[in-house]
């Protein structure tokens, strides 16, 4: 098991957490946990999005996708994104 010892967060991320509710905030901070015991859970994307990973889950009951990169030399874990499937990967696309 590799723990990630650096969590850094995008101001995307940060954006998107602050509009969370508190009860919601607790669904968040689980699959942040959970991505700190066990980075490699998430999805690796392809193509435009191979720097991407998505760990997908349970926030009152809706579908949640938190994108992360993860960077296994330095144990960095950085949270780039959270949101529904809707526009989702279209606003991680890096501009080539």
């Amino acid at each position: 098991m590799v723990k990630a010892t650096t969590v850094l967060q995008t101001p995307t991320f940060k954006k998107a957490v602050k509009k969370v509710k508190p009860n919601q905030k607790e669904d968040v901070d689980l699959a942040v946990k959970e991505l700190m015991a066990n980075p490699n859970i998430g999805e690796q994307k392809k193509g435009d999005l191979a720097f991407l990973r998505v760990h997908k889950f349970k926030m009152n009951k809706q579908l949640t996708l938190l994108g992360y990169s993860f960077d296994d030399g330095a144990l960095v874990l950085e949270l780039m994104a959270l949101g529904s499937h809707e526009n989702f990967y279209r606003d991680l696309k890096r501009p080539k």
